[in-house]
């Protein structure tokens, strides 16, 4: 999202560059939502991509689709969710022209609606996985709950959830247990959460005791950061949405920082702002 024109508005000449030295790092996963943009960053890639040395076999290209986004692209009267197999079969064809690709390695349903009728939506998916215009399924921003319904025709490779040392919540409302339990791979949006972004009471708790521990552990705040979310047993792929090469190769790095587990605590304890319970 953010190396589109709802971000730093990259040239196609760099967002080409960003590609190839995301995958010199080590990175080949690129996530995207067919709305980011105002359904423009996925045709702004997909040139860029055309550009590159980068085999389509070596990537894992993710999208969502499912919010109706008001916009220039799409002057519709009011945003709002469609998980008819009519707009997602639509969707996906979009999408797979716009990244000038033969499939997706995975489709998100990216919010749930309060609309949603679970089997002709996993009913759908199917095909298009039969099809191979997709080669897995998941949801992004979904409860518990929400899981639940489609885990009675069949269960979501992946959640993509807000989750970071500053929304916690997913610690304790279950959604990282039922993850683990329904083997549902996590990945974590806004990883780094509002510690750049606010001077709120919780993130000066949390500043006062990041900063000695970045002496400790030779890294920086936004690598800990990281590693407080890799800490945890569920496999938490954070979702980074830097445009600086230098700060993804920063990002690698954390996957090797091993926090100690007191350390873990003095974090997490820092954004309660109380003892754990």
């Amino acid at each position: 999202m953010t190396w589109g024109v709802w971000g730093q508005n990259l040239s196609t000449s760099q967002i080409a560059a960003n590609i190839e030295g995301a995958v010199a790092l080590g990175v080949h996963t690129f996530d995207h939502a067919d709305i980011y943009g105002g359904y423009t960053t996925e045709a702004a890639f997909g040139t860029a991509f055309q550009q590159t040395a980068v085999a389509r076999e070596a990537t894992y290209f993710i999208t969502k689709c499912g919010i109706q986004y008001p916009c220039e692209a799409r002057p519709i009267p009011i945003k709002h969710y469609d998980y008819s197999p009519k707009h997602i079969r639509f969707s996906v064809e979009n999408s797979l022209r716009n990244l000038q690709t033969d499939y997706l390695d995975l489709l998100l349903l990216h919010r749930p609606s309060p609309l949603m009728d679970a089997e002709p939506i996993v009913a759908t998916l199917n095909q298009l996985r039969e099809e191979q215009k997709i080669k897995a399924w998941g949801v992004s921003n979904f409860t518990p709950s929400q899981l639940r319904l489609f885990e009675r025709f069949e269960t979501p490779s992946w959640n993509q959830i807000a989750c970071s040392l500053t929304h916690n919540a997913p610690l304790l409302d279950s959604s990282l247990d039922h993850h683990q339990a329904q083997q549902i791979g996590t990945m974590a949006w806004s990883p780094l959460g509002a510690y750049f972004k606010e001077k709120n009471a919780a993130v000066l708790r949390i500043e006062a005791v990041l900063k000695p521990l970045c002496q400790k552990y030779n890294a920086n705040e936004s690598q800990l950061l990281l590693a407080w979310l890799l800490r945890h047993p569920a496999t938490i792929h954070p979702v980074v949405g830097t445009t600086q090469l230098s700060r993804l190769e920063q990002s690698v790095t954390a996957t090797k920082i091993e926090l100690e587990i007191e350390d873990w605590f003095v974090l997490t304890e820092a954004s309660w702002g109380h003892r754990a319970p």
